[in-house]
């Protein structure tokens, strides 16, 4: 992991003859579905745990004065449509009406909507993923992000589903980083 984030922060650059460097790193946190309409369906403790960690991210990236992008899911089906309350985040979460709002209606958020434009605009090239469904959304999401060239991570603790066995077994298959690793790379991106 510490090679990963030598790497990510600029450190270290690995490349072959006639290749150009690794181009620094811009991330990007991208909170999924994390919807009235959704929530119910998480375990109380995980859900907890894992809103807190999501907020306290959202005032990290800010902090360092990275973007935070906000992801709905758009579902007629379920009656989760744009204007009413079950389509919306929590009032707790300290989303503002600047951050990019991208609306899906597919599990992965790079499928029919700008979010890959949103990230370019932005000049995003490190994706630090959040929210839910662990085994859904932010899994699809995630390789997305890596089919469209991005450096994509799991944030520990900050990824949810309806399972907690499936979420912990997502963090190990997909190495999700956490909390020490998040605010190395950003210190130092972008140096």
């Amino acid at each position: 992991m510490l090679f990963l984030v030598i790497m990510l922060s600029g450190g270290l650059t690995l490349t072959s003859e006639g290749q150009t460097p690794a181009a620094p790193v811009k991330p990007a946190l991208i909170v999924i579905d994390i919807q009235n309409a959704f929530l119910p369906m998480i375990p109380e403790a995980d859900k907890s745990k894992a809103m807190a960690n999501i907020s306290y991210y959202i005032s990290l990236f800010r902090q360092h004065g990275y973007p935070v992008v906000l992801v709905y899911h758009h579902g007629e089906e379920y009656g989760v449509k744009p204007g009413t309350e079950i389509f919306e985040f929590p009032q707790t979460v300290p989303i503002k009406p600047e951050d990019p709002k991208v609306i899906k209606t597919y599990p992965d958020a790079f499928n029919k909507t700008d979010l890959d434009k949103v990230l370019k605009e932005h000049g995003c090239n490190t994706l630090f993923l959040t929210g839910l469904s662990a085994v859904g959304c932010v899994l699809a999401t995630y390789i997305g992000a890596n089919n469209h060239d991005y450096r994509a991570f799991l944030v520990k603790d900050a990824i949810m589903s309806h399972n907690s066995e499936y979420t912990n077994n997502i963090e190990i298959m997909f190495d999700a980083v956490g909390s020490e690793v998040v605010k190395m790379v950003l210190e130092t991106a972008g140096k």
